[in-house]
């Protein structure tokens, strides 16, 4: 008899998943997802550690709302690449910043390394200045 762990996720079905989760907001899938030795790489850095990656994401679901919606993706062997349009809501406080209760759109891009089922490493690139401008943050310094 086949169980549920002896069956291959395929890498585009573990994207899926973790896109699913990210716009439900469930952090508890999205650690579920992640391979225990992770690397999570974006605009903010390259981090490891759970909490650390666990508390950007919080701020990034719980202060601006924020929704991925796939327009394209591409899978070759392991490695999955996606293409976004993210869009989001000011509506707490994030990032040092307090809500101005505007919307943005952009475009954003993750490439995802997978094995055994679950996300490796994944590298984010998205217009942060643009939202910035959009949302009506004003960059320190």
């Amino acid at each position: 008899m086949t169980s549920t762990s002896d069956i291959a996720v395929s890498p585009k079905a573990v994207v899926l998943a973790y896109v699913e989760a990210f716009n439900r907001g469930d952090l508890n899938a999205l650690r579920a997802l992640l391979a225990d030795d992770a690397v999570i790489q974006g605009v903010t850095g390259v981090a490891q550690d759970w909490d650390r990656i666990a508390a950007v994401w919080r701020q990034l679901i719980e202060g601006y709302d924020m929704q991925l919606r796939i327009e394209q993706m591409a899978v070759e062997g392991n490695t999955v690449a996606v293409r976004y349009t993210e869009t989001g809501t000011f509506r707490a406080p994030a990032f040092g910043h307090a809500p101005t209760h505007r919307t943005y759109e952009l475009v954003a891009m993750e490439f995802f390394e997978i094995a055994d089922g679950r996300i490796r490493r994944r590298w984010g690139a998205r217009d942060s200045a643009s939202q910035q401008r959009q949302l009506g943050i004003t960059p320190a310094g």
